[in-house]
């Protein structure tokens, strides 16, 4: 088992890492729309929330050798679920024909009251 850190991605607020990696698996820890070098949301929509979550993400997995396409699953969390269409159409932007297996569901607060956290899992070839 491997801990994947980067500057380049925001901070953990707590007490675990920005990834894992077992074996050719790598496990995201959720990515919120935090400002790597604020650490303050930004974007005050979903869509501008879920692009940044997307680059968060991204960003952490090229710390660990890989890119979007990586992806094997996602699990999207958000805080109102009449949002979907909007965060999917960014989500769907994002992944453009490459399209992760996915679980979204509705959530009552996320961290720092964002909008939307993703997580994921990917695997290294």
């Amino acid at each position: 088992m491997k801990k994947i850190f980067t500057e380049n991605a925001p901070a953990a607020i707590g007490p675990y890492s920005h990834a894992i990696q077992s074996g050719n698996l790598i496990f995201c820890s959720g990515q919120t729309p935090l400002n790597p070098q604020t650490m303050i949301i930004d974007g005050e929509t979903v869509t501008e929330q879920t692009e940044l979550v997307l680059l968060n993400l991204e960003t952490v997995l090229k710390a660990a050798g890989c890119d979007r396409s990586h992806i094997i699953k996602t699990s999207v969390f958000l805080k109102n679920f009449a949002d979907f269409e909007k965060m999917n159409k960014a989500y769907e932007a994002f992944f453009g024909a490459h399209k992760p297996a996915r679980t979204t569901v509705e959530v009552s607060r996320l961290p720092k009251d964002a909008l939307v956290e993703i997580e994921c899992v990917a695997e290294k070839s």
